[in-house]
């Protein structure tokens, strides 16, 4: 009978024993995967809001890597009770992870110090994370050998890490977007702490109920943020954009937002500015009809970006254009030409009307060198060269293929900025397009209220001459006098001393991001 009893106890034992060794293990991966969604949620958010990718993707991942490692060296000085203070700091990293997003979000709208809440919010969260993981290594060593443990816990930490790779962009980025994201992986590590103290009862004696209240009401907090997250998106666009937001939505690509002020509709793209109903035909009339007299046929058009339609619509003023190619990266945009009623009123519907448009949502750079058949003229109504995925596509190398990819005697056309607001952007685009190969450029501009003075690159192979003086078709702004003078510049508008944009030195994006940031401390 004895040995009976003795032989359940020591079952019992084990059986304990491997439900504690199997949270601690998964514990390990939980934190792996929620430390690099940390790291990208942050990163990717503060790209949004200020440009420049590729510099807050750098600043973040070594801020967060010098906290950890602070974290780390820190953690020798933890000696008593290690799984209670785990227990806290995986509470505190939840509510804190959690919350990180919103507090980015509104740091950006309401104070003037998101900079430093961004560098703050990144140590403090990079420190917890630093934590982690040694403690839980000297937790595990009352169950394996440190030889044992070292791998354990690296190779789950490294695993969680590159699930949480893979989700961000297929999974969360599209479902789930930024602001939830961060929210629900402040829960999923909330779920840590109550692992812990739900297997691990004896461990904390009377710190048990504080601990229980503690991770029940951030748990809380978090949860009520998830739920109240679409008044709260609407209640952050309603402060950040002027007039009713119609539509706010995140894509694994952009955050597209639509609004209205009383007439008029407008439509961002990462906060960008992409048009106004009351002056868009200003921009769309001159990067459309201001090149095609510069030629005297086009039956093939590519288009890439332009998918809001409003190009279109310029475009199929021409009865001679048989086919309008259009490559727009984002499913989304398309849509929203196609279906918002507002949006399909300013285009004229012709996403949904006319025969002669095909759309790919592609890359662009990928859909030009997989190209076989050349075009009669091809557009680049491309967002702002604000980030190093976009500056890419007004890169030398970008523009041969687009060179590669025209008739002899096809022109091209690319917006470039303002000449006034990013003069040296502006230019080294100009610069960038002759150094690509094109044998004529001809830079232009002209003013869009919503925009200001606003700048093109149209450039080809053959002469760039008017070749279509009394044959400009129905519009609201244009007429061949004010194409003559688009090509004029003033003398405030002097070239400078520029380099050409490529893609092993991106300089284009300091260009344009100084010269917005010259205006927007004025």
């Amino acid at each position: 009978m004895t040995e009976v009893i003795s032989s359940e106890t020591t079952s019992s034992r084990d059986q304990k024993r491997s439900l504690e060794v199997f949270t601690l293990i998964t514990t390990v991966f939980i934190a792996g995967l929620c430390s690099i969604v940390y790291e990208l949620l942050i990163a990717t958010t503060v790209s949004y809001f200020e440009g420049d990718s590729v510099k807050y993707f750098s600043l973040t991942i070594g801020l967060y890597m010098a906290s950890m490692g602070v974290g780390s060296f820190t953690s020798k000085y933890i000696e008593k009770n290690l799984l209670f203070r785990f227990t806290v700091i995986e509470i505190a990293l939840g509510f804190l992870g959690g919350i990180s997003i919103p507090a980015l979000y509104f740091g950006f709208s309401h104070t003037n110090y998101f900079q430093e809440l961004y560098y703050i919010i990144t140590i403090m969260i990079g420190y917890l994370i630093g934590l982690e993981i040694p403690l839980l290594t000297r937790i595990l060593k009352d169950y394996n050998s440190l030889r044992v443990n070292i791998a354990h816990v690296l190779s789950l930490d490294y695993f969680g890490a590159l699930l949480a790779t893979i989700a961000f962009p297929f999974i969360l980025l599209p479902f789930l977007g930024t602001f939830r994201s961060g929210l629900s992986f402040g829960l999923v590590n909330m779920l840590i702490a109550f692992m812990i103290i739900r297997v691990f009862p004896q461990t904390f004696g009377r710190a048990k109920k504080p601990l229980w209240i503690l991770s029940i009401l951030a748990t809380l907090m978090i949860a009520g943020t998830i739920f109240s997250a679409e008044k709260l998106l609407k209640l952050w666009d309603d402060s950040v954009f002027d007039g009713r937001v119609l539509l706010s939505q995140e894509t694994k690509f952009q955050k597209i937002v639509l609004t209205k002020n009383k007439s008029e509709i407008r439509l961002f793209l990462d906060g960008n500015l992409q048009f106004s109903s009351s002056d868009e035909y200003r921009y769309h009339e001159a990067l459309v009809h201001a090149p095609i007299q510069h030629t005297a046929k086009v039956n093939r058009v590519l288009l890439l970006g332009a998918g809001d339609g409003m190009a279109v619509r310029e475009l199929l003023k021409y009865p001679e254009i048989e086919e309008i190619t259009l490559v727009d990266l984002d499913p989304a945009v398309v849509k929203i030409a196609r279906t918002n009623p507002w949006v399909r009123e300013i285009n004229n519907d012709v996403m949904n009307t006319s025969k002669k448009v095909s759309v790919l949502h592609q890359d662009a750079q990928r859909f030009l060198m997989e190209n076989t058949q050349a075009y009669d003229f091809i557009i680049a109504d491309l967002p702002d060269p604000n980030n190093n995925a976009l500056v890419r596509l007004y890169s030398k190398a970008f523009y041969r293929l687009i060179r590669r990819n025209l008739t002899p005697e096809g022109i091209f056309v690319t917006q470039a900025a303002s000449p006034f607001f990013t003069g040296k952007a502006f230019w080294s685009i100009q610069k960038t397009v002759a150094a690509s190969g094109f044998s004529h450029t001809k830079p232009f501009h002209v003013l869009v209220p919503s925009f200001g003075d606003w700048g093109f690159v149209l450039a080809a192979n053959a002469p760039l001459e008017m070749k279509r003086q009394d044959d400009l078709p129905a519009t609201r702004f244009l007429n061949n006098k004010i194409i003559q003078n688009m090509f004029v510049f003033g003398k405030d508008l002097t070239p400078p001393d520029v380099n050409v944009n490529t893609l092993d030195r991106p300089i284009l994006l300091t260009y344009y991001l100084d010269g917005w940031q010259k205006w927007s401390r004025q």
